[in-house]
């Protein structure tokens, strides 16, 4: 997890940082799913997780078509 805050932060490219972001929320959907595990609460978390990976869906894509507008994502890479 820390390799992948340090790759969201530092990250030599935008793409490198949305990389990073993209993996930290994966592995937090992976976490709640785990917790709802160990409270034997599988229901609800599996609730909570499926709206987490939504919304960090729904960011990867904002992010994606913002830098792509704006052209900057495709200046730093090349």
């Amino acid at each position: 997890m820390m390799l992948s805050l340090y790759r969201g932060i530092v990250g030599p490219t935008v793409l490198d940082r949305m990389i990073g972001v993209n993996a930290i929320g994966t592995k937090t959907t992976v976490l709640l799913i785990l917790i709802g595990l160990l409270y034997h609460r599988l229901d609800m978390f599996v609730d909570i997780a499926l709206a987490y990976a939504l919304l960090n869906f729904i960011a990867v894509l904002a992010a994606s078509r913002y830098f792509q507008k704006r052209k900057g994502l495709y200046e730093e890479l090349f």
